[in-house]
């Protein structure tokens, strides 16, 4: 695969392709770069001889005992968090339902860690890097886009979101955000109204800046980045 389709299937989520019967199937993207330079995984070494899987006789699977660490930026409901949510809420509650996340924002009110966690590490090994499937004996088995809309509440279909082209209500100017106080829990302590006090639109807006790293995109450094003002 050269030149422009290529540089297509690079960026596409669903990628078709064709079976000798003339079918036609898609995996899921986006197609990998064999020239990019490849990030070294100490965890999960790569072993040619198992590829496209990851699976290798040479993964020391003690690594696997605690999964503290592993999962540590996995969400799970804090006080602060529940507090600040249920200060927002109530007067903000139609804004989250136009745009579709109220029960996305929801979930956030639960403890999600009622997972197994060697299961997971486990499924890691029937994971094919190439195709971006698990291969089961069932069959292959991938996420899709009606599976994310099932947990989250988040519809398929809707309006393409161009952040270059909208026109900002609110300019980020006028939103006063503290940015010396990155970790989640100085980060709501340092913006959460007193109580009492109506929500501003500009306390709205850092909420869901929090809320999308904290339980959206669940941040590796456990601190809300400034790159997320973007999406807001």
């Amino acid at each position: 695969m050269e030149g422009a389709s290529l540089k297509i299937f690079q960026s596409q989520v669903l990628l078709p392709f064709s079976l000798s019967d003339g079918s036609i199937h898609a995996i899921l993207g986006p197609f990998s770069n064999p020239s990019k330079k490849k990030t070294h995984i100490d965890l999960l070494l790569e072993d040619n001889s198992t590829l496209p899987f990851i699976y290798s006789p040479t993964i020391d699977l003690s690594l696997f005992l605690d999964t503290t660490k592993m999962f540590r930026a996995f969400p799970s409901p804090k006080d602060k968090h529940i507090q600040w949510l249920e200060r927002v809420e109530p007067s903000k509650q139609s804004i989250s339902k136009e745009a579709g996340i109220f029960d996305f924002v929801q979930l956030s009110k639960y403890d999600l860690n009622v997972f197994d966690p060697q299961m997971l590490l486990s499924a890691i090994f029937f994971w094919n890097r190439e195709i971006h499937a698990f291969k089961f004996p069932c069959g292959f088995v991938c996420p899709t886009l009606l599976a994310i809309a099932a947990i989250t509440g988040l519809k398929p279909l809707g309006d393409r979101y161009l952040p270059e082209i909208l026109e900002e209500e609110i300019p980020m100017t006028e939103t006063s955000i503290v940015w010396d106080k990155k970790t989640y829990s100085a980060f709501v302590s340092a913006h959460h109204g007193e109580e009492g006090t109506p929500v501003t639109d500009s306390e709205h807006i850092v909420f869901l800046l929090y809320w999308l790293s904290a339980y959206v995109f669940c941040t590796h450094s456990l601190q809300v980045p400034k790159y997320l003002i973007g999406p807001l």
